[in-house]
């Protein structure tokens, strides 16, 4: 298994940004995410600093992949996107259908990313044909239908000729918007937002009324307020065919995972990653709700 890590979800000043890179250049991860996915206004980076980061990173051994919008909604975004294909040299990662659609016109293989809705093995079967080479399942996908859709997909095209990248750590990202939701719960208009959630570099945490958290708003995007964390459940990782884990961190000293993950993979052990104090969840891989914890939805779907 190797280990990526995803984009940045958050608005974070050119400074965090900068701090995070350095620091991943010298980690143990092996794939590395550079782009924005949730808001176009965002321009802390632009493209020239995510491909000077690029080649940076791509020196310290890394696999690079430019990830793209997840929402594509203006003539302005797709041809930002048309600019980030001049540097398909990296690989792309495709998270809105006209981003696929624009992919296979130009003949350029990318990873089909978590927001798209690919839910059997025909699906699959037309990502393969426009040229996914890595699939990252939504995820709130259970282990066992991944399972049945790659079971499909074999059934389909006589193999599997692809990787499998599970959203293995951190927030889920559960929708997206034409609203920005950072700017309403400020009673802001979304186009004069002031770029307010550079003043959350960890989203908005939203409680309900008995005080339980359950979301998190960053911009455009709706995240879960707990993080996802299937980093103890290796084996089932391996049995589904998954030979990619993706972290998505939203906090630079989670970067603390990748030493001590790293090693369990080599070794083949569990990893002690000190995280008792986190609040995780992992509903959606064991077919139950996405919110619930370890063992706080009684027995798993067989």
């Amino acid at each position: 298994m190797r280990i990526a890590i995803g984009p940045v979800l958050y608005h974070w000043s050119r400074q965090q940004l900068d701090n995070f890179y350095a620091l991943l250049a010298e980690s143990p991860a092996d794939i590395i995410y550079l782009g924005e996915t949730v808001c176009s206004k965002r321009c802390e980076y632009r493209l020239e600093d995510w491909i000077n980061t690029a080649q940076k990173l791509q020196a310290a051994g890394k696999q690079v992949v430019l990830s793209t919008l997840s929402l594509v909604e203006a003539e302005s975004e797709l041809s930002s996107l048309k600019r980030i294909l001049d540097y398909s040299h990296y690989c792309i990662e495709a998270n809105d259908m006209a981003t696929v659609e624009t992919l296979k016109e130009w003949g350029i293989p990318f990873v089909a990313g978590p927001t798209l809705n690919l839910y059997n093995g025909h699906s699959l079967m037309l990502l393969r044909e426009c040229g996914m080479f890595r699939w990252v399942p939504p995820v709130e996908l259970s282990g066992t239908d991944i399972r049945n859709i790659l079971t499909h997909y074999r059934e389909l095209s006589g193999e599997q000729d692809f990787e499998i990248e599970a959203w293995a750590f951190g927030r889920l990202p559960l929708a997206y918007s034409a609203r920005c939701f950072t700017a309403r719960a400020l009673n802001l208009p979304k186009d004069q937002c002031q770029f307010r959630c550079i003043d959350y570099p960890e989203g908005l945490p939203v409680h309900t009324q008995d005080d339980e958290l359950i979301f998190t708003i960053n911009g455009t995007q709706t995240q879960s307020g707990r993080v996802q964390n299937l980093l103890g459940r290796l084996q089932e990782l391996r049995d589904t065919s998954i030979s990619v884990l993706r972290l998505s961190l939203h906090q630079a000293e989670q970067l603390s995972l990748l030493a001590p993950l790293a090693r369990a993979l080599e070794e083949g052990a569990s990893p002690q990653l000190g995280l008792n104090t986190l609040a995780s969840c992992d509903g959606y891989w064991t077919g139950q709700a996405g919110m619930l914890g370890p063992g706080e939805g009684g027995r798993e779907p067989a």
